[in-house]
């Protein structure tokens, strides 16, 4: 079957390369001039099975109601002029409940243990080397509220047969020692040894150039300009190349058995074109990598902060600091205040937490920390979409907010498996697909 796969970031390349091994013919179209340079460039590097909580939970509105004047919020709603945004929050609205969060932790948890199993086959089958460490993964807490509150999230995710655990502050200090200076001020945590980190964006490029080396062609530097849609099946789409300038530069058309949808936030307006429409909204997410200048004070297990809601990831002799999700539409800024102070917050948290360890210093001081952002595709209930939309030939793969990583395989997995005629090893509710009893999240597209 010839597949034409949209979108070069690790759910994209990840369907390419597992519907290249059961024999289909593979194009994969990006804007960009490589994989994984938008959403799947600079994460938070965690492969969290064990944190894989939806963000929609009865404290949900209250905290987000008092974060919204808070540049430094972990999820900063910044409302806009734009009916999507507003039709997406009351959806999340409705999935701030108890009954609803059960059931979306056990299909976003299934999903997580599907393809950490399909990622971990992935590296065995081609070696690829991305500043992995196999280390587990920590969370503090600063109160003692929320340390008591996460002996539940313990007992919830262990019912769904993750071994995350609680650990008393020394415990925690001896499973990573390189927070004994920020010690005092920790109160416990929680620990999953099966969980792992790795850079997404190495691993994403190394698994496209595997994919080519096998036959898969790729039009990197090329939008999308239009799904063609003969009654109700997409026949082709229309390409051109985005290098401005090009002489003779013109739209050219494809066509494919199959087409794919991963193009992350901007899956959604794409789809809308022909009749499909998904609640994705995209949460603009931050990170900082910042050169060590201890490395041996560095922390090798990945670690979330509780206090900040940030990630912390050891990628060689720099350090990753991703957190904070900004729902205010597609804007990509760095150089707005609310931009800046959400970088600022991450570099100051670092100091704080680990003083002396990175060189966190502005450009202006002389410092060169890689500050981004990207778009998280987010769907309110943290279930992404993946299976058959209504349209004819036109597939999925979307959806996965700040999980895209630690869903990634997975997801590239189920869906090349759906392309083919089977049905994956999982309780999950994929689009357009009959549903098990318990895949109580399923929706179709």
């Amino acid at each position: 079957m010839k597949t034409i796969v949209l979108g070069a970031g690790i759910i994209g390349i990840s369907t390419a390369w597992h519907l290249l091994e059961r024999g289909h013919e593979v194009t994969v179209i990006d804007r960009q001039a490589d994989a994984a340079m938008e959403t799947s460039f600079a994460n938070a590097a965690q492969i969290s099975v064990s944190y894989c909580e939806p963000w929609a939970n009865r404290e949900a509105p209250l905290k987000a109601l008092k974060w919204m004047f808070d540049h430094e919020a972990p999820l900063l709603f910044r409302p806009q002029l734009d009916w999507q945004q507003w039709r997406w929050g009351l959806q999340f609205l409705a999935q701030c409940n108890d009954a609803a969060f059960e059931r979306n932790v056990q299909q976003i948890v299934a999903l997580g243990a599907y393809s950490h199993a399909a990622l971990k086959d992935l590296v065995s089958a081609t070696g690829i080397e991305y500043n992995r460490l196999e280390r587990g993964i920590a969370h503090f807490y600063t109160d003692q509220k929320s340390f008591d509150d996460a002996g539940h999230a313990v007992e919830l995710m262990r019912r769904h047969g993750v071994q995350r655990r609680l650990v008393s502050r020394e415990e925690l200090l001896a499973i990573e020692p390189a927070f004994k200076a920020y010690g005092d001020r920790i109160t416990g945590g929680t620990y999953t040894s099966t969980d792992e980190s790795g850079d997404a964006r190495v691993f994403t490029q190394e698994l496209a150039r595997r994919c080519a080396a096998r036959g898969a062609r790729f039009l990197y530097g090329h939008d999308v300009l239009r799904l063609n849609k003969i009654g109700n099946a997409i026949d082709s789409i229309a390409i051109m190349p985005n290098k401005t300038g090009a002489p003779g530069q013109k739209d050219f058309i494809l066509k494919a058995d199959a087409f794919v949808a991963a193009c992350g936030s901007y899956t959604a307006p794409l789809l809308r074109t022909v009749g499909v429409d998904l609640p994705i909204y995209p949460g603009k997410g931050y990170s900082a990598t910042f050169p060590l200048l201890r490395p041996e004070g560095a922390p090798m297990v990945s670690t979330i902060d509780d206090g900040k809601k940030i990630a912390m990831s050891r990628l060689g002799n720099h350090l990753r600091v991703a957190g904070t999700i900004e729902l205010s539409g597609f804007d990509l800024s760095l150089d707005s205040p609310v931009a800046r102070a959400r970088c600022h917050m991450l570099s100051r948290r670092i100091e704080e937490i680990l003083p002396g360890v990175c060189d966190t210093r502005t450009p202006e001081e002389g410092g060169d920390p890689q500050y981004w952002t990207g778009l998280r595709p987010a769907t309110p209930t943290n279930i992404p979409f993946i299976g058959r939309t209504r349209v004819g030939k036109l597939w999925v793969n979307a959806g996965h907010g700040t999980l895209g990583w630690t869903h990634g395989a997975g997801s590239g997995k189920a869906l090349a498996e759906l392309i083919s005629g089977r049905t994956p090893a999982m309780d999950f509710g994929f689009c357009g697909m009959p549903a098990s009893p318990s895949a109580l999240a399923t929706r179709t597209a």
